[in-house]
Order: structure tokens, then C-alpha cells, then sequence
């Protein structure tokens, strides 16, 4: 353990990859294990002194109950004479074997993980074959009941790009004061038996992802057409949207700053693509 010393306080940004899969998510809940929660156990441990309250730790973004992330970002606020860079080798020291810090960094006062973000991109997997694949399964979700027209799917999407009103994509809860999203990049991307979804915005609503890919899918086995997945969003018709994707074939992959203090060898061990030959 590190005693805190009478240091100036110092804001230290890290980026964080977990497995979501024994994580009631991301944000700290009385009674359950979240990531948020673990790390700042890590971080009051490390600096426990009688002088200090207990400090938080500000996410990028809120990640749901068994969603895992390649890079997601935080930051606190600390008095320790502790370098930014070192944090992440001192915390890794306390951290279960599901999270580990890849990097750490001060930064300036008044950059936030949060509201200093300009995008934030997700990835969504499913696997398609009908034989389960024991190394794939905690990452992916597992459909094969039908083919999946990943054309279809394509067409679906595009007309996501741009700013628009997807209340249609919106759980419950949501602590947001509009539903409107800047969609910057969408890919879908099939190779063999996986298919992919990527997805790149400001921000994202609450469950947005799993209830895209779950509609997604419709249009996929032709339940729906494009058209109809269009008219669905375009007119915020969320009664029709049913079906939240598996949290466990969604990851963040990356969270996106004007200025990142870390360099991009930090987003290279991103999640891996599965290829089959």
C-alpha cells in the first residue's frame, strides 16, 4: 500500500480493458460486482488514507451486465506523489484477472473521459453455424436458426449514417436529455460462419446496440425489409423494437479524444477478429 502525501492533485486518465462476462457492468451498484467498482477499490486502496474521501473514478461510457471492452477510458482525481504513467503497472497489482489497466497518463484539469469524447465506437458479433464453438461463445452471440442475408443487412444500416432521432433504439432508464445521435461509421462485415457489426457515434442511447442488432436480425432472416427497419427508427416507433441482442457478443472497442494522451500502441491489442480457414 502507497500512503497519500500532501502532493498537488493530479487528474490521471487510463484506458481499461475487461471481460464483461462475471461484471454487473460497468457502473458501481450496492450488492454486485461491477468495473467501476473494482478499479476504484484499486485506486482507494492504493492512496487509503484518513485525509482522503473515497475517490471516484468517471467512466466514457456506461457498459452494460456481461458487455466487455477492448479500450474503454476513465480518469480521476488524486493527491499522490504516484506518476500519471505508473498508475496502471500500481493498479494492475489489485485488479481481478477480468480487467487490467492498459495505460496510464495525467491530463489536464479540465479534460474529462466523458464529455471530452468525440466518438465512441462499438463492435457486435454473432456466430452463425449451426455446431457451437467453445472459443468464440463468451464473445459472440450464437444464431443459427437461420441464414442471415448480411445484404439485407447492409441496407438496413446505411440509412443510419448522419444525425437522427433513434428513440426507437432507446431502453428504458435512460439518463439522456435527447435520444438524437451523430452516427459517424457503420461496417457489417461477414466472413464464413461470423458476422460483424460495427458501429461509430458521439454517443450512444441506452441498450442502443443490442436492440439495433436484435431488429438487425429481422431484416436479416426477412422477417422485416430495410425499408420497414427504416420506417421503424425514422419514426420512433420504439414499440416495435422487442428484442435486445445477448450482451455478450457486444464490445467497445475505442473511445475517440481531440486530444488522447496515450499513443495508438495502446489501441492495437484491440478485441481480435475471428477468422476461420
Amino acid at each position: 500500500m502507497l500512503a497519500n502525501s500532501s502532493a498537488e492533485t493530479k487528474r490521471v486518465a487510463i484506458v481499461i480493458k475487461y471481460l464483461g462476462t462475471a461484471f454487473y457492468g460497468w457502473q458501481r451498484q450496492p450488492h454486485h460486482r461491477t468495473v467501476q467498482y473494482v478499479i476504484e477499490r484499486a485506486i482507494n486502496r492504493t492512496v487509503a488514507s484518513s485525509s482522503q474521501n473515497w475517490i471516484p473514478l468517471h467512466g466514457a461510457g456506461r457498459t452494460d451486465s456481461g458487455v466487455h471492452a477492448a479500450a474503454q477510458t476513465a480518469h480521476f482525481d488524486v493527491s499522490s506523489p504516484i506518476p500519471g504513467q505508473k498508475w496502471a503497472t500500481v493498479l494492475n497489482k489489485y485488479l481481478p484477472h477480468d480487467v487490467v489497466i492498459l495505460a496510464s497518463a495525467e491530463v489536464p484539469s479540465d479534460w474529462h473521459a466523458r464529455f471530452s469524447a468525440s466518438w465512441r465506437r462499438y463492435r457486435y458479433t454473432l456466430y452463425t453455424a449451426a455446431s457451437p464453438n467453445l472459443f468464440v461463445a463468451p464473445f459472440s452471440w450464437h444464431y443459427y436458426y437461420e441464414p442471415l442475408d448480411v445484404t439485407a443487412m447492409e441496407a438496413a444500416l446505411k440509412p443510419l449514417l448522419g444525425y437522427h432521432d433513434l428513440a426507437a433504439f432507446c431502453r428504458a432508464g435512460s439518463e439522456r436529455s435527447h435520444t438524437w445521435i451523430d452516427l459517424q461509421d457503420i461496417n457489417c462485415t461477414c466472413q464464413d460462419s461470423l458476422i460483424t457489426v460495427e458501429l461509430q457515434a458521439n454517443g450512444f442511447l441506452y441498450g442502443m446496440v443490442r436492440l439495433l442488432v436484435g431488429l438487425l436480425v429481422k431484416v436479416g432472416r426477412g422477417e422485416i425489409s430495410p425499408e420497414t427497419f427504416f420506417e421503424i427508427w425514422f419514426y420512433r416507433q420504439r414499440d416495435r423494437v422487442k428484442y435486445s441482442a445477448p450482451a455478450k457478443g457486444l464490445c467497445l472497442l475505442q473511445v475517440g479524444y481531440d486530444y488522447f494522451p496515450f499513443p495508438k500502441s495502446v489501441w492495437s491489442n484491440h478485441q481480435p477478429h475471428f477468422y476461420f480457414h
